[in-house]
């Protein structure tokens, strides 16, 4: 096993509240086994071109508290391709970096994937670090429990002004193929109903279910995930509206604050962990994995196995949602 010298750190995709803690963990347990680590700024692009920087102890002041990622993030075309992919090699050995720490979600994965393949020399972990928690080797991704909070705390300000005017608020959620957020949202709100992408929505089996709810209720909450198939929320408001249009239908969208603001004390610690556990497994020996916390312990998940599946919908969530919302 050849010791890592220097590690580049970097960040990926989507942003997800709690990536600043995770890269906090990565600098200073680098620095605490002596191991160099640099930070690769914009993603996979400033890999291609070479916006790398040395990253100190100072350069992890004050930002576990902080949303967002101070490394910035994108996405890449040229990344997808070989010459762009052998460009980004060429940068890393011209800067001594011999390890890749990747924080992101699934497309990541799927990048470093391939790039490790194409460059054995390179070892690489990545760091799940969603709000969609939509990888396999995890219980819970990174900033995930930043946005279910998020978002119901949103809904519970909707709720107010809803019971106020008896109305009917269609709630759209992130989770374009994905109905995590959704799913559990749902439940801690209260919602009549949830309507995620790995089930077959039936538009009248809501209409059924707001038919046979409690008249008297002075509010009713559906929960959509911006991927469901009736075509998202404003589909589905205007087809209740012709259906009931007795109900004062609304339709709110929480889109992009799900993804930001100060990380929430589960997502801090568990982004302390696996960074921690990133640079632990590189000094070990360990590459194409991604590191995550199944029942409490770290674990290693190899790239094939851990990109985005498709969670079969608990079916004691919907049967809980169903006898709540009578």
């Amino acid at each position: 096993m050849i010791p890592i010298k220097k590690i580049g750190l970097f960040t990926s995709g989507s942003d997800a509240p709690g990536m600043n803690a995770a890269i906090r963990a990565v600098i200073r347990t680098a620095v605490f086994n002596n191991v160099e680590i640099a930070g690769i700024r914009r993603g996979f692009e400033g890999m291609i071109n070479g916006d790398i920087e040395t990253l100190t102890t100072k350069s992890a002041s004050n930002i576990i508290s902080r949303g967002g990622t101070i490394l910035k993030t994108g996405r890449s075309e040229q990344f997808k391709t070989a010459a762009g992919r052998k460009q980004a090699y060429n940068q890393l050995k011209k800067n001594n970096i011999d390890a890749l720490i990747a924080l992101g979600g699934n497309g990541t994965i799927k990048g470093v994937k391939e790039f490790g393949e194409e460059y054995p020399d390179i070892a690489i972990i990545a760091v799940p670090c969603t709000i969609d928690n939509d990888l396999r080797g995890a219980d819970f991704t990174i900033g995930y429990d930043t946005a279910i909070n998020t978002v119901i705390e949103a809904v519970d300000k909707i709720r107010e002004t809803a019971e106020s005017h008896d109305r009917l608020f269609i709630v759209e959620v992130m989770g374009a193929d994905s109905g995590m957020i959704a799913l559990r949202t749902g439940i801690a709100v209260g919602a009549e109903a949830i309507m995620v992408p790995e089930t077959k929505s039936d538009i009248n089996a809501l209409f059924e279910r707001l038919e046979r709810g409690r008249k008297d209720k002075t509010s009713k909450i559906v929960m959509v995930a911006e991927g469901d198939e009736p075509g998202g929320a404003f589909e589905i408001g205007k087809a209740i509206q012709e259906k009931f249009p007795h109900y004062d239908t609304r339709v709110s969208i929480l889109g992009h604050i799900q993804r930001g603001g100060k990380p929430t004390c589960m997502d801090r610690v568990l982004a302390s962990l696996l960074g921690v556990a990133a640079v632990e497994a590189l000094i070990k020996g360990h590459s194409g994995e991604m590191v995550g916390l199944i029942h409490n312990d770290i674990t290693y998940t190899p790239f094939s196995q851990s990109v985005k599946h498709h969670h079969e919908v608990n079916a004691e969530f919907i049967r809980i949602v169903e006898m709540l919302s009578l």
